[in-house]
């Protein structure tokens, strides 16, 4: 089932602790680019399925990623992406956006976007894996 814009935007201002709707959108923009870098096929489109149109065009038009960012650099990007941003809150960001995204997609489909990131990405989707 697909978000509405403003319910999943609400559900970032939430996690992110945001004063707007417009600062929670300015970091999912960023962090769904970054994210749809990371994700390829099906998953993409599946998940994009599961987003907001506007967020969901975002996915499937992400930036340009050379290689699969670790969970440690996917959050320095995020930080350079948004004006004034530290790793900190770029981490919150980060957490903010993934878990409204992991709440919007099924099990079945967070653990196929999990096997196509990076050992670590299960934390910043507010979703721990056993070991």
């Amino acid at each position: 089932m697909t978000l509405r814009r403003e319910a999943f935007l609400g559900h970032v201002k939430e996690r992110g602790e945001y004063d707007s709707a417009e600062e929670a959108e300015r970091a999912a923009r960023v962090v769904l680019a970054l994210l749809g870098a990371h994700l390829v096929g099906d998953v993409r489109a599946r998940l994009a399925a599961c987003l907001p149109e506007a967020f969901a065009l975002i996915l499937l038009n992400p930036l340009q990623s050379a290689e699969p960012l670790p969970p440690e650099r996917f959050v320095r990007a995020t930080a350079a992406w948004i004006e004034g941003a530290t790793e900190q809150t770029a981490a919150w960001d980060v957490s903010a956006v993934l878990s409204t995204v992991a709440d919007a997609a099924d099990e079945d489909l967070l653990g196929q976007i999990l096997l196509q990131l990076p050992v670590g990405y299960d934390l910043l989707f507010g979703r721990p894996q056993p070991t």
